[in-house]
């Protein structure tokens, strides 16, 4: 299907680099059955890219194909038909594997390790060695605001589901990796690991890292993501930034108190007055002469904000759509 932007990848570097993720026409039937003779088709042809030091969600119902698509990516499981690159690889080239950070979306950690243990043993997989290992897993630790007393005698069998997927985390970044595959990191997490969880991927953004990631928690992938994709019964149904998608319209959302009632009532038509001096409506025009003139007025503006759906309204929309 066409994306809704309407525009191709090709179009969105503006960098002029390869892309750090490139597919064309990927596909992957699974076979099922006693005697194997059962086919299911868990992805459809599926092409996009992903460029240097971007955010790139991947959203979708469950069983859209999502996780088929990351396991492809990362060489777990091979395509039925189309190819790749990664890093500008081949897919399944195990040369990438050192550039390449990755946390499953229910990762399998060694419960009777502790933290430090554990990321002793992933660091000892990359063949990082000990001094460096000693310099960077605090490093690490610090980071995923782990204590480090904590990780040193706190066996993880001992561990909050908030902590495991810390210690899961610093695992995805323990050689310090170019390109990171996030399987639902949010999964499991109350609001404040949500919110940490939110600020070490700005934090891995804002360091040059290339960022792959899906997640159901939809207001999560506003904030973070430069560019998405929507996958629905295995099929790349758009993809685009968040402008492009949801539109950049000039359109407001006003509510405020006080002024003249007359003046307002010209700047926003559709404008509704509350019994205590409040009032609601949606501006069309300038917004900074609205707010010059609302000075003058002695109002004050509490919310405003732009009419645009959410990733959520939008994305419920093309789902519904798709399902037709």
């Amino acid at each position: 299907m066409k994306s809704v932007a309407d525009t191709p990848d090709s179009q969105l570097n503006t960098t002029d680099t390869p892309p750090v993720v490139l597919t064309s026409e990927l596909r992957k039937v699974y076979r099922t059955g006693f005697w194997l003779n059962q086919k299911v088709l868990s992805l459809k042809s599926c092409s996009l890219s992903v460029y240097q030091g971007e955010t790139f969600g991947l959203l979708g119902p469950n069983g859209a194909g999502k996780t088929t698509l990351l396991k492809l990516l990362l060489g777990i499981i091979r395509p039925t038909s189309g190819r790749g690159l990664l890093l500008g690889k081949p897919l399944g080239d195990r040369s990438v594997k050192q550039s390449i950070g990755y946390l499953s979306e229910s990762p399998y950690l060694y419960e009777y390790l502790t933290g430090w243990e554990f990321l002793q043993l992933a660091a000892g997989l990359f063949q990082i060695p000990q001094s460096v290992q000693q310099r960077r897993i605090p490093q690490l630790l610090e980071l995923m605001g782990l204590s480090l007393a904590d990780a040193r005698k706190k066996q993880m069998r001992r561990y909050s589901k908030g902590m495991l997927q810390r210690v899961g985390m610093a695992q995805a970044l323990i050689n310090d990796p170019d390109l990171v595959f996030l399987d639902e990191p949010m999964s499991g997490l109350d609001p404040v690991g949500r919110y940490q969880m939110r600020e070490i991927i700005l934090g891995l953004k804002a360091n040059g890292k290339t960022i792959f990631f899906n997640s159901h928690i939809l207001s999560e992938v506003e904030q973070i993501c430069d560019r998405i994709a929507i996958l629905a019964q295995g099929e790349l149904i758009c993809t685009g930034s968040l402008n492009q998608l949801l539109g950049t319209s000039s359109t407001y959302y006003v509510k405020g108190q006080g002024g003249d009632w007359a003046v307002l009532k010209k700047w926003i038509p559709s404008i509704v007055f509350e019994p205590d001096g409040s009032w609601q409506g949606t501006l069309q025009d300038d917004y900074y002469d609205f707010l010059a003139s609302l000075r003058l007025m002695e109002g004050q503006i509490t919310t405003m904000k732009l009419s645009r759906p959410s990733l959520e309204e939008f994305f419920i929309q093309q789902i519904q759509q798709q399902s037709k």
